[in-house]
């Protein structure tokens, strides 16, 4: 993204060169009546306004896959069936009687179950929203005429704090075989919570870098008018880096990791049980790269032929993804979870500039 502004900057600077020297558009000499160039710096207010777009969730069990149960406590097996749901009395008091004195069901008599609901799944009401920031900007402009020029928009990109909002959970179901289902089967139930996005501050930052590249027509006349509106329309490049997530929620999500790696391992009663698994799980955050168009309404004020003051007010029609990822190096990606972020953010600029 630097690269890219400053190989656009440069072809700005270079197109005069490469003109005809009496070009009436393109020139290093000053125009009729008004110079060529104008930088200034001031403060610059980002306000998103974008909604809260929901979590979507896949993970590496597959709908409707069989998986060894392993040992698991008869007390979890209980808190787990399916409220309503048929048992078999003799499985059931077999079940209670274990959970009484505290003792699992081993793996020779846990048998299989059929897991449910973890391929996939949205989360209503969850997602990430970017908070206000307050950064130094700076806006260059070449002027083609007295009235035409081209601005870029740039500035020291922010650091971005990303709310979460919602708590994420799994809805895990599934009919277990225990016995070989010699007394029947269990079915299982229960929304698994797998974290608290509000719960912890701010879930996730990153450093925004977002030039931008308007075309402005500005309205009176240099030397006549010190009050001049301008409109400008043109387009914004969103690149962001240095992402970090909440270390909590980032802790929730390796426990997650470690419930998927748990079926996938033969250890299905770990996962309700929240038990570690041999899986190593990695989380990553990443955010892709967007385009945007983007209006300005602005106005400048001369205090001389130099030196004057600008005020602007700037709309972006801005989104982009975010996806975290959980790996292991052996079992391959566990989870992956995706979400757009509407930022759509109103840029308030106001600061002091210099002609030449």
């Amino acid at each position: 993204m630097q690269k890219t502004g400053l190989a656009f900057s440069i072809a700005i600077t270079l197109i005069p060169t490469f003109s005809h020297a009496k070009s009436p558009y393109f020139s290093l000499e000053d125009g009729d009546g008004f110079k060529r160039f104008s930088i200034s710096v001031g403060a610059l207010h980002v306000m998103p306004q974008g909604q809260v777009q929901p979590f979507r969730v896949n993970t590496a069990v597959k709908e409707g896959e069989t998986a060894k149960v392993g040992n698991i406590q008869a007390q979890t097996v209980l808190d787990n069936i399916r409220p309503g749901s048929d048992v078999n009395p003799l499985l059931k008091a077999a079940l209670k009687g274990l959970a009484a004195i505290d003792a699992p069901v081993p793996s020779s008599l846990s048998g299989t179950a059929e897991i449910h609901g973890l391929s996939q799944w949205d989360n209503a009401g969850t997602g990430l929203q970017a908070d206000d920031v307050t950064t130094l900007g700076i806006m260059s402009n070449y002027f083609f005429t007295d009235h035409v020029s081209v601005e870029v928009k740039a500035g020291i990109p922010p650091k971005v704090d990303l709310q979460g909002q919602g708590k994420i959970y799994a809805p895990f179901s599934a009919i277990a075989s225990p016995l070989g289902s010699v007394l029947g089967q269990l079915e299982l139930e229960n929304d698994i919570l797998i974290t608290d996005l509000s719960a912890h501050g701010a879930a996730a930052s990153a450093r925004a870098w977002t030039p931008a590249f308007e075309l402005q027509y500005h309205f009176g006349k240099t030397g006549v008018n010190k009050f001049r509106p301008y409109v400008g329309l043109g387009v914004m490049y969103a690149y962001f880096n240095e992402l970090e997530m909440n270390p909590r929620i980032e802790q929730d999500l390796i426990a997650a990791g470690h419930m998927i790696a748990n079926i996938k391992e033969g250890h299905a009663g770990g996962s309700l049980e929240g038990k570690t698994s041999s899986a190593n799980p990695q989380v990553d955050l990443e955010a892709s790269d967007a385009f945007a168009p983007i209006a300005t309404v602005g106005f400048t004020y001369d205090f001389n032929s130099n030196w004057f003051a600008v005020g602007s007010v700037s709309y972006a029609q801005l989104s982009n993804d975010t996806t975290i990822t959980v790996t292991d190096a052996k079992l391959g990606e566990l989870i992956r979870s995706k979400a757009d972020i509407e930022i759509n953010p109103i840029l308030a600029y106001a600061g002091i500039g210099y002609r030449f």
